[in-house]
Formats: C-alpha cells, structure tokens, sequence
C-alpha cells in the first residue's frame, strides 16, 4: 500500500499570508510610501513696494520744495517791485475833510402803538477831497453813505457821485443824508438820551468806495475797496424851520483799505 502525504497547514497558512499581503500592497500601493515634509512659509521681502513707497516719499518731497522756492521767490520779487515804486513815487493815502454838516431834520415821536418811535431827519453835508501826490491819480466810484449816532443807531443813508482825483488836486462834494423809519424802544430811548446833550449828538459818518489808482499818467492798478470813517461830528436838532449848523472842527477822517477775501472782508 502507497502512503499517502498530506501538505502542512502551516505552509498553507503561511502562504495565504504572503498572499494576503502581497494584495493589500497592490491595493494599496501608497500606503508604504513615505511622505514629504513641508516646508514652512517664508513670506519674501516686499522690495518692490518699499521702492514704490519711497519714490512717492521723494516726489512729494521734491514738489513741496519747489512749490516753497516759487512763492519765496515771487514774493521777494513783489518786495522789491513795491520797495521802488514807493521810492520812486512816494505815495499817500488821499485826505478827506468834512468842511460843512448841517441838520435840517431830526424829529422823534412816539407811535401810537408805544412799542416803537418814528425817526425823520434831514442832513446836507459839504467833504473835500485831497489829493497829495505828485505822481498818482485816483479815480472814485460813487460813495455809500451812513451817518449814525454814538450808540450806532442809523440817522440816514445817502450817496456821493463817482469823481476823478488828480495830482496835487483839491476837489469839492456835497450829499444829502435823510431817513424815515421807526426804531425800538431800546434805540429810541438811546437817542433820546443823546438828544438831551448841551454838546450835542455825536455822530460818526462812514463811507464805502472803490478806487482806481494810477501811477505816472500810464501804470493803473486793479480797484481796490476803501472805507472812509469821520468822526467828532456833533450837532443838535433844529428848533425852527432854519437847519443847525453842526461842530466840525474837531471831525477827523480816517481812511482804510478794505481787502475782500472770498466771504470776509477785512
């Protein structure tokens, strides 16, 4: 009789390992290999964005100090033009004189309603113009007129026509101030109280014009604004159908410039 002979288990179990094993890895061929390591982040330098922010840094810079070095040098310039025109031509301020100021009207009454009073007056003024120089011209447009009182209540308007001043020139110009309006209480009983001086009621004229200068009969400049203020006027009220005549001789005109800039007005 033939014997027989069996394979070992464990051959077969080992073998069915090897097998197994050797499909796992063919399913899954990646799980063996290894994986790469990252590398961490490094962020590069912005070279390009610092040039371009101190190329901006640098044309600001470069435009400032031009922009400073123009205006230093159109303002030495302008110096230098106004230092010899005042030298060559020595200029002053144009005088202004009130040579005559009469009241035909300045009557208060009360209304009937008490709350307010009811002003009518009637001026004549007489002003002369000056003109000390030798060399400039001015050439007015017509004057606005406001006469008021010492606690700045209105007394009238009027208006002087426009006129040519020349060189060395004299000049002569008469206005009719006058009102009719009511006033509070509180500017009527300030009148009032003005109205009972022995010396009179002090009255301040202001006069606002343009001019036109012009220096040696061809040189013209722009207009420019000037107020005119007189004060030291006094004068009572006339008691009959004859005006009052009012003290001036201790009136003084002072004349400013008036410089528009945009709204202001200095």
């Amino acid at each position: 009789m033939t014997d027989r002979v069996y394979p070992s288990s464990k051959v077969a179990a080992n073998g069915a390992t090897n097998g197994a094993t050797a499909t796992t890895t063919a399913a899954n061929p990646t799980a063996t290999k290894p994986q790469p390591l990252r590398q961490p982040y490094r962020p590069q330098p912005q070279y390009h964005h610092r040039r371009h922010r101190r190329s901006n840094r640098s044309l600001c810079c470069c435009c400032c100090f031009w922009s400073i070095l123009i205006f230093l040098i159109v303002a030495l310039l302008a110096a230098i033009a106004g230092t010899a025109l005042y030298v060559l031509y020595r200029p002053h301020r144009p005088e202004f004189t009130v040579t005559s100021f009469k009241i035909g009207k300045l009557n208060l009454t009360d209304n009937a309603d008490g709350a307010s009073s009811h002003l009518v007056t009637r001026f004549n003024l007489t002003l002369a113009s000056k003109n000390p120089n030798n060399h400039l011209s001015f050439a007015y447009e017509s004057f606005a007129l406001t006469l008021s009182a010492n606690n700045d209540v209105v007394l009238g308007n009027g208006s002087i026509p426009a006129f040519f001043s020349d060189t060395k020139n004299f000049t002569s110009v008469r206005s009719i101030i006058t009102a009719a309006g009511d006033l509070d209480v509180e500017s009527a009983k300030s009148l009032r109280s003005d109205l009972r001086r022995k010396g009179g009621v002090p009255m301040k004229l202001q006069m606002d014009t343009k001019v036109k200068v012009t220096i040696g009969g061809k040189l013209k400049s722009k207009k420019v604004g000037i107020r005119v203020t007189c004060q030291q006027i006094k004068g009572v009220a006339p008691k009959g159908k004859s005006p009052s005549v009012a003290s001036v001789a201790d009136s003084h005109c002072k004349v400013d410039l008036r410089i528009k800039i945009w709204r202001w007005t200095f």
